[in-house]
């Protein structure tokens, strides 16, 4: 039989608390702590219902009881588990929608919960929950699934889960290397390794569902119903190529992450059939020098920049290329752009939001060619805040296109040009000094490039350069976005607004704590702005402290998302925010234009009534492809650098600790960037101690403590390209250092790990 996860030992099989209910009179009332102890030792969802049952309450307490379950959910006492009814935190509900994540050795699939309760312990990893095996005849649960599952809690942490209802439309996919190997008969087996790192099972293939594929090759699958116990059988539907090719490492992330990259044969005519954009009712801009700047690889120029000094300070203009005159609502073409929500950039290829004729055609502003663009002409005063902003849909011709290496360098030798270089970094260095003035969070995180050859090899892993020309044009950008935001403010149309939450308390709270054991302070809740952030992180600023603490403020941070009600940008200290000036990759951005021309009356081609009732969801479904495309980037980059230290196995680097965690270490190499786990089983045989507000782990009985950025040595023991998996040992010689003393919540007895051999490191 399967596995199960241990049963928890003690209490009763369903029913309630078996505690006798307290000796109340009538007109009494429970305190707050008697009713969390209730709700805590209850084994199940607990309402009114039961609380005014178990302390024999009447209905005069009805109000006062309702009051208490409300602050008690507002301080996360308890957990909200349904309509009007609370657990311990910590706990699941009864059913709810999971997502499966992976399989044990035996093809179990695991699978967390989609969203879990937002109060569930900081120390706690995720809830993990083990699927039962799924009904004969019903093909095995893949990565990627969601099914609507019942819960049933198994021991601390762990969950088993058994499907109710199957949530998708189709099959489950798999992603792997087909492998052929002989079994222990000897006779010849077909078997499918996960690319998944997180899939501890392989996939059984026989002959007749192989579809040709090639021993090596990397193959998309779909699982088959088989046996409910041990390895899967699974079909091969698509081959992918030859692992080790150098296009495999982006296709494994693209079929993992079912990124689309097939344009339907309808979006592709239609941007065929394309056509230069005519003057018409056009502002007429071909005679000011606007001018391109973007990386050297670039190939799609959606913004260009001018700026000129004036008598009261600088008139910048922005003109972003006009991918609603092409891309009409309800068309094939939009159609297919929404499915991809934004552009994947991979280091050996880009999957574009729209066909190559228009994001590298006629939607690219090139220079000496016409465009069509939208575009907002700003006025700001010497001290770069802004005075006015106009709207417009212009014809353009860029005059240069440039790359952020060409502008800084004629910038930095005062190179006499025709081109507006000298006035853009005047205007910029206003502009820099507002948004000093204003307050942002600027984190400095480095960024890795990866450089491939022509045979699509991995040649050298860098630093990405950070030029104030970078800077520039960010910050001409952020003005346009803004301006974007309030003109449709202005215009009482409806905005897809970027929006930024601040951190939550809990959240703050812990970076609050880390930072009081490095002796730097934060204002108490509720005061806490990004200026006072970023103070935090110019004390820091060269010191050996700073890459741990802008780790630590990163983590502290909420994820930026899409949404038609305005919560401001906390990072950027905005009160309204929108995205403006990238509508080839991003649709976002292309809805933000169609609300302009509408509102501005500038064509046909604007949001409609009909469109904009429908904007709700299409935030919540571009966030989703936004936080897709950023996994499968990282998770490319991953393998690149995998594949790049396959051959490196066995030698030593200077690396920092980037994560610390129960079940061991995160380093990231100081040279090429790359990151693995260090094992805690690797560690010297100890009691490891994890204190997350300190972020350290500590020996027990050796007092060794390990800590985030602590400078290391580590030995490369394992690089896996099919998973993208880097396993490090740390070796003898590095100078852990002492274990630091708990401050604050944080005196609670630390989670222990007994784990490792003796004499190993």
């Amino acid at each position: 039989m399967a596995k199960r996860p241990p049963a928890a030992k003690g209490g009763r099989k369903g029913g309630r608390a078996s505690a006798p209910p307290p000796n109340l009179s009538t007109g009494d009332f429970p305190s707050r702590e008697t009713v969390r102890a209730f709700i805590k030792d209850s084994p199940g969802r607990v309402g009114k219902r039961e609380i005014i049952r178990h302390f024999r309450l009447g209905p005069e307490h009805r109000t006062a009881l309702r009051d208490l379950l409300r602050d008690l959910a507002s301080a996360g006492n308890v957990a909200p588990a349904g309509h009007r009814r609370f657990t311990a935190p910590g706990r699941l509900p009864d059913a709810m929608i999971v997502e499966i994540i992976g399989t044990d050795p035996d093809g179990d699939p695991i699978a967390r919960p989609v969203e879990w309760p937002a109060d569930w312990p900081r120390d706690q990893r995720p809830p993990r929950i083990y699927m039962a095996p799924e009904a004969a005849g019903q093909p095995a649960l893949a990565p990627g699934q969601r099914v609507l599952a019942r819960i049933r809690p198994r021991g601390k942490d762990v969950f088993e889960g058994r499907t109710l209802k199957r949530l998708d439309t189709e099959g489950g996919r798999i992603v792997g290397v087909y492998t052929l190997r002989t079994d222990r008969h000897g006779l010849p087996e077909a078997r499918i390794v996960p690319t998944d790192r997180r899939a501890k099972a392989e996939w059984l293939v026989v002959a007749p569902d192989a579809n040709g594929a090639q021993d090596g090759e990397v193959v998309l699958a779909e699982p088959l119903p088989g046996k409910p116990f041990g390895l899967k059988p699974a079909r091969v539907v698509e081959r992918l190529g030859q692992l080790g090719d150098a296009a495999s490492v982006s296709l494994i992330v693209i079929a993992t992450h079912d990124i689309p990259t097939d344009f339907p044969e309808a979006a592709i005519a239609q941007a065929e059939a394309a056509r230069a954009t005519p003057l018409g009712n056009r502002t007429d801009l071909r005679d000011l020098p606007l001018v391109t700047i973007d990386g050297a690889d670039a190939r799609d120029f959606d913004d260009a920049v001018y700026a000129e000094a004036d008598a009261t300070g600088f008139r910048l203009v922005v003109a972003i290329a006009d991918v609603a005159h092409y891309v009409r609502p309800n068309s094939a073409l939009d159609r297919a752009a929404r499915l991809r929500g934004n552009s994947c950039y991979f280091p050996d290829r880009v999957v574009p939001m729209l066909p190559e004729a228009l994001s590298n055609g006629w939607c690219s502003l090139r220079p000496d060619e016409d465009r069509g663009c939208l575009f907002v002409d700003i006025s700001i005063d010497a001290q770069g805040n802004k005075q006015s902003h106009r709207f417009g849909r212009g014809l353009m011709r860029s005059a240069a296109r440039l790359t952020y290496e060409q502008v800084q360098d004629l910038h930095n030798a005062q190179t006499e040009t025709a081109l507006p270089v000298d006035a853009l970094y005047a205007a910029y260095r206003a502009l820099l000094g507002a948004r000093q003035r204003r307050g942002t969070l600027d984190l400095d995180l480095p960024e890795r490039q990866v450089i491939l050859n022509t045979q699509g090899k991995v040649e050298a892993v860098i630093p990405r350069a950070r030029l104030d020309s970078h800077r520039l044009i960010e910050e001409f950008m952020v003005l346009a976005n803004v301006c974007a935001a309030e003109e449709l403010e202005r215009l009482h149309q409806p905005c897809v607004y970027r929006v930024h939450a601040p951190p939550s308390e809990a959240k703050l709270e812990g970076l609050r704590q880390f930072l009081a054991s490095l002796d730097l302070r934060l204002p108490p809740q509720g005061a806490v702005t990004p200026a006072d952030l970023d103070r935090v992180l110019k004390a820091v600023l060269g010191t050996p402290e700073a890459p741990m603490v802008n780790e630590m403020m990163l983590r502290s941070q909420s994820q930026a998302a899409y949404d038609i009600d305005n919560i401001g940008h906390f990072g950027l200290s905005l009160p309204r925010y929108a995205h403006f000036t990238s509508p080839i990759r991003r649709y976002a951005d292309l809805l933000v234009h169609r609300a302009l021309i509408a509102g501005l009356k500038l064509g046909p081609d604007g949001l409609s009534d009909s469109h904009a009732g429908t904007l709700e969801d299409d935030c919540q479904h571009i966030t989703a492809t936004e936080r897709r495309a950023q996994l499968a980037e990282r998770d490319a980059i991953d393998r690149y650098l995998a594949a790049f230290m396959a051959d490196k196995v066995g030698t030593q680097f200077a690396a920092r600790i980037s994560g610390v965690t129960r079940f061991g270490l995160f380093v990231t190499l100081a040279e090429s960037g790359a990151s693995g786990l260090v094992p805690v089983s690797s560690l010297l045989d100890d009691f490891w101690m994890h204190d997350e507000t300190a972020q350290t782990l500590t020996g027990r009985r050796s007092g060794i403590c390990f800590r985030l950025a602590q400078e290391v040595d580590v030995r490369l023991s394992e690089a896996s390209p099919v998973t993208g998996g880097l396993l490090f040992h740390i070796l003898q010689g590095s100078t852990p250092g002492k274990p630091r003393p708990n401050t604050g919540s944080s005196r609670k007895r630390a989670p222990e790990s007994r784990r490792g051999r003796s004499g190993r490191t």
